[in-house]
């Protein structure tokens, strides 16, 4: 029995090592690496009932049976998404086997065993979330904030005009249109969207959103926990959170959300806030979290770049394009600036 907690152990050791080098050096992401590290250091708290030395002393690779069994799919990787899903697999089959030895050898060890899996899980989904959401939302830089107009005639030209401009996303946002009216708009925008690389985000309405049949729905604090929004929602659809500390951006990323808001970043005049987080936080999320994640709140070209020497290339925006006298030529000047700002990076 200590043979097979031994090969259990070192599997899961394994599987946790190969995706924390993958989330360090691949996704920089430090507060995933940080997840990592402390399943590490409590997979081996709880190893600790079985002594390393008997472990040792009960290992035996070269008569091993199962040495020489393996499958040709186990030979190569075709990517990274592979390597990550095949490790953190091993990872899970291997918690498991040791959850249900622990039962045998000492149930704390099997309690501790049995919370660190389920851990594993949602860091697995986390991962997932944080690699898909960055190649999904690759070209997204510009999210404009835009609420239903007087008119749907004003708002059809409004709508037009920023798609040609080559906004990244918009997000329908009107806390005064009634659900016939706001549902009117996010189908409007459905029309005006379909086909083209902008993605059309409702902001607050799972449900209008699903109807609307948009690429996503935004929510904030105080409204439905993304568990929920998901369930109306579907899996193949985002979900952004608005964040207004590190801790609510990194419990975001626990939690499931494919993208944040991050702020406010300066005093705004379409929302109204007590406390301004500014930019500190943009450095904050900007250092940690690898999910991707748009400055909100006051933005405009003349504070832009304090944003941008926060780390930050993806802005959300409402008044200051929306109410520019010519809206479309305002948001092509606002994305290229930030797709400079993005190649400049990587250079």
């Amino acid at each position: 029995m200590i043979r097979l907690v031994d090969a259990s152990a070192n599997r899961a050791s394994e599987g946790l090592r190969v995706v924390e080098d993958c989330v360090r050096f691949v996704l920089d992401d430090r507060h995933l690496t940080e997840l990592c590290k402390r399943l590490r250091h409590d997979l081996a708290a709880a190893l600790a009932a079985v002594p390393f030395e008997q472990r040792l002393a009960a290992r035996e690779t070269q008569a091993d049976v199962g040495t020489e069994l393996t499958m040709p799919s186990e030979r190569q990787r075709p990517d990274l998404e592979s390597v990550l899903t095949a490790n953190f697999l091993r990872l899970e089959e291997s918690l498991r086997s040791l959850e249900e030895l622990g039962k045998i050898i000492d149930p704390d060890m099997a309690a501790q065993i049995r919370h660190i899996r389920y851990q594993s899980y949602t860091l697995h989904r986390a991962v997932h979330i944080t690699r898909s959401s960055r190649q999904r939302l690759q070209g997204v830089r510009l999210q404009v904030l835009l609420d239903g107009r007087a008119t749907p005639e004003e708002f059809d030209r409004l709508a037009q005009g920023l798609v040609a401009a080559g906004v990244g996303a918009i997000q329908l946002r009107d806390k005064t249109l009634d659900d016939r009216r706001l549902l009117d708009r996010a189908e409007r925008l459905r029309r005006w969207t379909a086909g083209t690389p902008t993605v059309l985000i409702v902001n607050d309405r799972p449900d209008l959103a699903a109807l609307a049949r948009a690429d996503g729905v935004h929510l904030g604090q105080e409204d439905l926990p993304v568990k929920d929004a998901r369930a109306i929602v579907g899996p193949g659809r985002l979900i952004g959170v608005s964040t207004h500390s590190i801790e609510q951006a990194r419990q975001a990323v626990l939690d499931g959300a494919d993208y944040i808001g991050v702020g406010p970043t300066f005093p705004s005049g379409t929302k109204r806030f007590e406390h301004f987080p500014g930019v500190e936080l943009l450095r904050a999320v900007a250092a940690e979290i690898g999910l991707p994640a748009f400055a909100i709140g006051g933005i405009t070209r003349d504070n832009l770049p304090q944003v941008l020497a926060a780390g930050f290339t993806r802005v959300a925006v409402g008044g200051a394009i929306v109410s520019a006298e010519d809206p479309a030529g305002a948001a092509g000047e606002w994305v290229q600036e930030l797709v400079d700002k993005k190649m400049e990076l990587e250079q």
